[in-house]
């Protein structure tokens, strides 16, 4: 089985789980995820891959992380993750891209992830739910952060958190590469 099947058998488990867990219908997560019925159906039975936009989208909806819903190996008190099972998410053409390493579900969703923006490069998101921190720090090159319409630059070295329920993006208006960790806070779902 591809690493790709892997993700996809993973993700229909997991977001099956999940939503029972959460005593949602089909129809309540679709409406608070703000993604079709039919969407999520073809998930759980394992027939698309969804975009990331679709995949944060359903983890905060739940309130759980993406690597919970990703997750296929779960249950000891510590949870090593080797730099190959690390998930791109989102990648260019021009060689930007985006890297989950690890989370955790401890008092509310946390992750972990290093960016790479190309120059030119911009990559938006969709506000979180309420409570949703993002913490950032630059390693290498300029990130533009922008954050309810206003432009911050972050050089390589700075650092910058946001409440991330605002609309948002990450931009690289420089011309070298931009390198970024990046930790997400996500609240629990009461």
């Amino acid at each position: 089985m591809s690493d790709l099947d892997q993700l996809t058998q993973s993700l229909a488990r997991n977001l099956k789980r999940w939503r029972g867990e959460r005593g949602f219908t089909l129809d309540v997560l679709a409406a608070r995820a703000g993604v079709s019925r039919g969407m999520i159906i073809q998930i759980e039975q394992a027939r698309t891959n969804p975009s990331v936009g679709t995949t944060v989208k359903l983890a905060d909806a739940l309130g759980v992380s993406i690597t919970t819903l990703l997750d296929y190996e779960q249950g000891s008190p510590v949870r090593l993750v080797p730099e190959s099972q690390a998930v791109r998410m989102w990648s260019t053409e021009a060689g930007s891209s985006t890297t989950l390493h690890v989370g955790t579900e401890a008092r509310g969703p946390l992750e972990l992830w290093t960016w790479r923006l190309m120059p030119g490069d911009s990559s938006t998101s969709d506000p979180h739910p309420e409570g949703t921190v993002e913490l950032l720090h630059v390693t290498a090159g300029e990130l533009t952060l922008v954050v309810d319409n206003t432009s911050y630059a972050v050089p390589a070295g700075g650092s910058a958190s946001f409440e991330a329920h605002h609309p948002h993006a990450y931009r690289n208006d420089g011309s070298e590469p931009a390198e970024v960790t990046m930790a997400v806070s996500i609240p629990p779902v009461r």
